[in-house]
């Protein structure tokens, strides 16, 4: 028997509300514009997935992930990814101590809070499955022992789509275990001209590690809110049918959209539209799933 969910009241979503709004207003004091950026990152944090973003450098991806870190007071860990990385630089490995003839284990970067795979597509095929393995089980296993990663756990990846010598483009088995992906855009000519007087002023110098907004728990606290959210029958049947259209798309696309389509998307896709959608009710300050979302 399935037990029907706990929809949140008035009070869960003011609280998720003002928890919500501290740290994107954090966000905001910190980097210039990027209003979309800033959106999708809270939606792939609250709704426990993981973010793939595409773009060309200098467009503070970096200062992004790390400004979210530091508004929630989580650890954050960046990881410039290479053809020579290997998967223990990422998630760990044993060290021998000479003094006491033994080994101790050395837990890697991927054990944070928020995690940034800066140019993912330039370490090795095995690397990348090391790091996806680690997003997808939430945990690492060194010498046979299992080490869970802490929560909340957010993974941003980043890959440019201009430089691509030298790369090892991500598999569709791979860009599948990212709930979201983010094309970032360059900024306007007001954003660029505001990020030019912020300079001027000094005020990235005195803003380099702002404090915390909010803490851990009440990221958790707005995760446990979101996955209460109602989500109609009606709008998980609508959220099927759109991934079912990918799977066929020369019955139900024109040719011009079906032959842009490769290979359908899995179930994942299903699971990942509505937890999003969840998420950006919230954010929304609802209660409840719309078709907007």
């Amino acid at each position: 028997m399935t037990l029907p969910r706990m929809q949140p009241g008035q009070g869960d979503i003011a609280e998720a509300r003002d928890i919500v709004g501290a740290v994107a207003s954090a966000f905001s004091h910190q980097v210039v514009g990027q209003q979309h950026l800033r959106e999708t990152m809270l939606v792939a944090l609250l709704g426990g997935g993981h973010l793939l973003i595409e773009s060309v450098p200098g467009l503070a991806k970096t200062t992004a992930a790390r400004v979210l870190a530091a508004s929630v007071g989580g650890s954050f860990r960046r990881i410039q990814c290479t053809p020579d990385l290997l998967p223990s630089d990422i998630i760990g490995t044993q060290i021998f101590e000479a003094d006491t003839n033994s080994f101790t284990t050395q837990l890697g970067p991927v054990h944070a809070n928020i995690v940034l795979l800066d140019e993912v597509n330039r370490s090795s095929a095995k690397t990348q499955s090391a790091m996806l393995e680690a997003m997808e089980e939430r945990q690492t296993t060194i010498a046979g022992v299992e080490y869970p990663i802490p929560e909340p756990f957010l993974v941003i990846a980043t890959q440019n789509p201009v430089d691509q010598e030298g790369t090892y483009p991500l598999s569709e088995a791979q860009t599948d275990r990212f709930m979201l992906k983010e094309l970032v855009q360059y900024p306007s000519i007001t954003d660029e001209i505001e990020m030019i007087d912020r300079m001027d002023a000094g005020r990235y110098e005195r803003d380099r590690h702002p404090a915390p907004v909010v803490s851990l728990d009440d990221v958790r606290r707005v995760q446990e809110i979101v996955r209460s959210v109602h989500l109609d029958r009606a709008l998980v049947a609508y959220a099927s049918r759109l991934v079912a259209v990918t799977r066929e798309p020369a019955q139900h696309l024109p040719s011009n959209l079906a032959r842009l389509i490769e290979y359908g998307a899995s179930p994942r896709a299903t699971i990942a539209f509505c937890r999003s959608a969840r998420a950006l009710a919230v954010i929304h300050d609802r209660g409840h799933v719309v078709p907007e979302d």
